[in-house]
């Protein structure tokens, strides 16, 4: 195993060089040889947190383990150009979930973006492009009139109209990435950018169009992750729910009003602050899950109920490090990172905000 990169994942009060690099090792430890990510040897792979862990391997430099997690994709996609929601301990031949969730197909193109700003691999780009290209059109099947995402296509072909504003956000990311790969490649793709722009003007102007899910923190900053939501509507957004999520010196809820801290949405909820330009809260954010931090895997728990003082549930998720990883990276000014959420330099689509 390679000894990480760490000098742009060292952030006092979060990581030294020997906690980042034991982390890489973390999840470069469950990753198994043919390239899948589960969340735990064991437990199952869902395409979107493959992806994020592969993200912060490129992140901590380790292209090769990186580049093997996008293969594992491109080999085990399906004919439609979606993926599964669930194979067990990365399995491609065991599906536990034969959902086709709409953000989780989508987000190979951040993934693979990042990684060519990361590695300039332009060979990389070309090998993955049918599979980017598969993956958004399958996406784009399932968009509303009103621009909204369907959330999940089924098995035999039917999907759910039904639109999820965490997932729609999301998806809004990924199709700013993949509109960016398509302007390296030298194929526009006009279809896309209306897509794209009806989707952003769903997010910003018609919350009735997604399912009502405002107990969850993750629909609260989202849209802003997302790149939906700029400047002074992202901290509008932020301020109004600070107080309901934010647990001062533990991290973030995942839905109120349960006693219930994650590290992941903590982490995405720093990584939302930087994009904003608000680093100084990040930066606290980040130091308040270190108590989530296992000190032999180097790995960080999912959560911690703080009524009952209870690490739960007791699994050690690679997406989890993985988010961590992503939100220092973009406070220590890996390009790539701040490049792919940073979002000024991604294609913002055509928004027609006078429907």
């Amino acid at each position: 195993m390679t000894t990480p990169r760490t000098e742009h994942l060292v952030l006092p009060g979060v990581l030294t060089a020997e906690q980042a690099a034991a982390t890489v090792r973390g999840v470069l430890a469950v990753q198994r040889e043919d390239g899948a990510i589960p969340w735990f040897r064991g437990h199952h792979l869902d395409p979107w947190d493959h992806t994020e862990a592969a993200m912060a391997l490129d992140a901590a430099g380790e292209h090769e383990a990186a580049e093997r997690a996008y293969a594992w994709l491109a080999r085990h996609q399906n004919e439609d150009g979606s993926w599964y929601a669930a194979y067990a301990d990365g399995d491609f031949a065991d599906v536990t979930d034969r959902g086709r969730e709409t953000n989780f197909v989508a987000y190979i193109a951040v993934g693979v973006w990042h990684h060519y700003l990361s590695t300039g691999d332009d060979l990389f780009l070309d090998r993955m492009w049918p599979s980017v290209y598969a993956a958004i059109e399958y996406v784009l099947r399932l968009q509303q009139p009103g621009g909204e995402i369907g959330w999940k296509g089924e098995d035999d072909g039917t999907f759910t109209t039904d639109a999820l504003l965490t997932g729609s956000s999301s998806v809004h990311h990924a199709l700013r990435c993949a509109l960016a790969v398509a302007e390296q490649r030298e194929e526009p793709q006009p279809d896309w950018e209306l897509a794209l722009g009806a989707l952003r003007h769903a997010i910003r102007r018609h919350p009735e169009r997604f399912l009502d899910k405002d107990r969850y923190s993750m629909d609260w900053y989202y849209p802003v992750l997302g790149g939906a939501l700029t400047d002074t509507e992202a901290k509008s957004r932020i301020q109004e729910g600070w107080d309901r999520f934010v647990v001062p010196g533990l991290g973030v809820r995942c839905v109120v009003p349960n006693p219930w801290v994650t590290g992941g949405e903590s982490a995405e909820l720093a990584l939302t602050l930087w994009a904003m330009g608000e680093s100084d809260r990040a930066l606290d954010i980040l130091k308040a899950i270190q108590h989530l931090r296992d000190a032999e895997s180097g790995l960080y728990w999912t959560g911690y109920v703080f009524e009952d003082e209870a690490v739960w549930p007791r699994e050690l998720t690679t997406w989890t490090a993985g988010s961590l990883l992503l939100a220092v990276a973009a406070l220590g000014g890996h390009e790539a990172t701040c490049t792919v959420f940073g979002g000024e330099s991604l294609p913002r689509g055509l928004d027609p905000d006078c429907c």
